[in-house]
């Protein structure tokens, strides 16, 4: 069982703040079951496919469900994240997902959440992020379908932290990002796009920075989960990437 994982008393102690109170009967043990759930996301594995060291697979799943649909992982993330003392430079970034086969169906219940048929019945999702300056995540934004990088920068605006500079690619490139990173004091590091009759002026050497996220994009991809977007509700599929990003850098 040396190939398992298993979270340890430190990581569980910074993450009991953020569990919800149990009502009536006590949760089963909550560093296994979360041990499981980080093993099977981690691996891209079902969830019958669980070892059973992990406990029954479908405590596993409940669990994964119900802590999802409360959001409580990305509230972990977005907690931990929030001492994250940066003082300088954040960045932002968006990539793109495609579904697995199975996050699509051919029939919609009444009141559920409709798939986006665009692309051959699959979804491709946004992930839009803004970093401290060693490449740790501090917020999510997750959109269905290919958007423009805008509705990202809008979500994300307000919870920028007080930093100098921001760092982005050409798809942020628009005045009114520009300026109301200027009413929060921020200075933009963004290229201009190409269509401008004229020239932006921006830090090329700041610029060049931005290869931090693309590798913090890279390193969350490699759980097998968040790479093949396997979570068909797009509050679970966050809630897989704020865990990734939780084990990876936050614990």
């Amino acid at each position: 069982m040396s190939d398992l994982f298993w979270l340890t008393d430190a990581q569980m102690a910074r993450l009991e703040p953020f569990f919800p109170k149990s009502h009536g009967k006590p949760r089963v043990d909550d560093r296994r079951v979360l041990s499981g759930i980080i093993f099977i996301n981690r691996n891209g594995l079902r969830w019958r496919d669980a070892p059973a060291a992990y406990g029954p697979h479908k405590t596993l799943y409940n669990r994964w469900k119900r802590w999802s649909d409360k959001g409580i992982f990305a509230q972990m993330m977005a907690g931990l994240a929030a001492g994250h003392g940066e003082e300088k430079t954040v960045m932002i970034d968006a990539t793109y997902l495609k579904a697995h086969r199975t996050a699509t169906s051919m029939g919609v219940k009444k009141g559920a959440w409709a798939p986006d048929w665009s692309h051959q019945g699959r979804h491709e999702h946004q992930v839009a992020r803004h970093l401290r300056q060693p490449g740790r995540p501090l917020n999510l934004f997750v959109t269905a379908g290919q958007v423009s990088d805008y509705i990202g920068a809008r979500a994300l605006l307000s919870s920028l932290p007080d930093v100098d500079w921001l760092l982005g690619d050409r798809g942020y490139d628009a005045d009114w990002f520009r300026e109301a990173l200027k009413d929060k004091g921020i200075r933009a590091c963004i290229p201009g796009r190409k269509q401008r009759k004229k020239t932006v002026k921006y830090d090329k050497r700041r610029y060049k920075r931005r290869n931090r996220i693309e590798i913090m994009f890279g390193r969350l991809k490699d759980w097998r989960r968040v790479a093949t977007r396997y979570d068909r509700c797009p509050k679970v599929f966050l809630s897989a990437i704020a865990l990734a990003a939780l084990v990876i850098y936050w614990l």
